[in-house]
């Protein structure tokens, strides 16, 4: 099966590992993956500020980078989201708006993919932890995602799960929510992390990187005995 990666920009620039992983695991899955390298943004960041014109510029250059692609998948609900849902409206009453439906019913994210459409929930994956996971606002609300991550992980060796408490409460992050009403955002991803650590996990793992981010500078910056993975690191661990 043929799948074509979609890179998101702070992934790209902050967690390229991440990538690197999620090539990994879907070669291992059988997947025959190709990595555009023109692509650029989703345009989510010009369309949450309010910059239609240039969000719709961005999002016109994903629709035709990823016109003939199999499958698009990404290591972000939050852009897979924002393609599925969102696309249609910039585009409403357009000459390609057909192609626009077209690419956002082939835009997965990695998780799903893995175990809706590839049907592979065990990949062999070892990792001696005990971790919670988080459901970001993106995959749960927009992607309809809350079953695939905990299916996936549960077939982890050595990895023991824990929910904590208002696992579907948002950390705070929200993209420029966080920039605009920082102190909120703050008292939000205060209030996740409480529920976490009262866990005792030593991780908490999540579809989405722009939440971890988040979280990840919460707890360095109160020394918070607690890290964060994404997904797709967690399935890579433990074979070659």
């Amino acid at each position: 099966m043929k799948v074509q990666l979609f890179i998101p920009c702070f992934v790209d620039q902050l967690y390229p590992q991440t990538a690197f992983n999620m090539v990994k695991v879907l070669e291992k899955a059988g997947c025959e993956v190709h990595y555009n390298t023109n692509q650029t943004c989703c345009g989510q960041p010009a369309f949450n500020a309010g910059f239609l014109d240039e969000a719709r510029a961005v999002c016109n250059k994903f629709i035709q980078d990823f016109d003939n692609a199999d499958y698009i998948v990404a290591p972000s609900a939050s852009c897979v989201g924002f393609v599925r849902n969102y696309y249609t409206k910039l585009f409403d009453n357009s000459s390609v708006l057909h192609q626009v439906k077209n690419v956002a019913s082939r835009t997965f994210e990695f998780a799903e993919f893995l175990t809706d459409v590839l049907k592979v929930e065990k990949l062999g994956a070892v990792f001696n932890a005990k971790a919670t996971y988080h459901d970001s606002c993106a995959a749960l609300r927009e992607c309809k995602i809350k079953d695939a991550p905990r299916r996936l992980l549960s077939n982890v060796s050595g990895l023991e799960m824990v929910e904590m408490n208002e696992v579907e409460t948002c950390c705070g992050f929200g993209g420029t929510f966080a920039v605009k009403f920082d102190s909120i955002s703050i008292g939000m991803a205060d209030q996740k992390l409480t529920n976490a650590l009262a866990t005792q996990a030593d991780y908490i793992i999540s579809t989405d990187l722009s939440c971890l981010m988040h979280l990840d500078g919460y707890i360095k910056g109160k020394n918070l005995p607690l890290q964060t993975m994404h997904i797709a690191d967690v399935l890579a661990k433990g074979w070659a």
